[in-house]
């Protein structure tokens, strides 16, 4: 066998420098947050028309641009950033838990030759590094419902949060510890769905538009298919999307929850509101995708540069 180069002998044979894994979590939940910045006000709308017309009530908002042009008309335009707190703690936890466990895993699971995972064995990676994200996730989650939902309430029954920390010390002293991860099941299982809805419609629908013979294997081609992937994914996902919301915003009345478990809600919003309430804010979910997405490789791409700009070069 030839001998390995050294670093110094001329460098050609050396491995480019890359920043830590520790650095690479650190943009990953950074970038996240970025963008979650700009896509804020999507996700309040999405909350606010899956909690309309809960309990037979008459349905607050006909549309995603009803509800919109409600919230800024009751509450200003910071009206439409309540909220935006939580939804930073959310990806600082739930984005870097996963990045960090999807690491480990696939470099734990990679063949000693170098040979990567399967693509089944990618989309368990995939889906168990979403679930655990979203299990460490689920105390700001709970937040970002709360805090999202205050607006369309009396007054008197706001809960009147003033930041995420503020929140999850509240709900902590007022409500026990365990009502942090109220509806982490509902919200472990949406993570896996999206996991496994975006692997598998990704692909196929690359296949699909490339055996259309309408589309070569470019930037237009990924875009396209993230598109009819994040339709795939947004269908999928919202009825669990909703029972995660509706069980960490409810209440106790009398002394017993408003719902049992996650089955007691899609029965009561099937029942009540009609079968086509699951999908109760799919605009704004389905709009928040895309850009929430794009925003963040932008950010992550950014941040990687000047990263080796400022650490690496020379």
């Amino acid at each position: 066998m030839a001998a390995t180069a050294s670093p110094g002998a001329g460098g050609m044979d050396a491995k480019p420098r890359t920043s830590p894994k520790s650095v690479k979590f650190l943009f990953g939940g950074l970038a996240g947050m970025g963008a979650t910045v700009f896509v804020q006000p999507l996700d309040l709308v999405k909350n606010r028309m899956q909690l309309s017309g809960e309990g037979a009530k008459t349905r607050e908002y006909k549309t995603s641009f009803h509800a919109l042009t409600s919230i800024l008309r009751a509450e200003g335009l910071r009206g439409i950033y309540t909220g935006l707190s939580a939804g930073l703690l959310r990806q600082a936890t739930y984005t870097t838990t996963r990045l960090g466990i999807y690491t480990v895993l696939f470099e734990r699971l990679t063949g000693a030759d170098g040979t990567p995972p399967g693509f089944l064995l990618k989309a368990l990676i995939g889906m168990t590094a979403g679930a655990t994200g979203a299990f460490v996730g689920t105390p700001a989650e709970v937040a970002l419902i709360r805090m999202t939902a205050d607006g369309r309430l009396p007054p008197d029954q706001r809960r009147g949060y003033k930041n995420v920390f503020n929140a999850l010390i509240r709900i902590a002293r007022e409500e026990g510890v365990p009502t942090l991860w109220r509806g982490c099941i509902p919200t472990m299982a949406r993570a896996v769905v999206v996991n496994a809805a975006q692997l598998a419609s990704y692909s196929q629908s690359k296949q699909f538009l490339l055996d259309s013979g309408y589309f070569s294997d470019n930037i237009l081609c990924h875009f396209c298919a993230s598109m009819i992937s994040g339709l795939v994914t947004t269908a999928a996902s919202m009825p669990v999307d909703i029972v995660k919301t509706r069980i960490q915003n409810m209440r106790m009345i009398d002394g017993k929850p408003e719902y049992k478990n996650g089955l007691d809600v899609l029965v009561k919003v099937v029942r009540y509101e009609g079968f086509f309430s699951l999908w109760k804010g799919f605009t704004p979910y389905y709009a928040r995708l895309g850009p929430h997405t794009v925003l963040t490789f932008i950010f992550l791409e950014q941040m990687n540069k000047a990263y080796k700009r400022l650490f690496l070069s020379g």
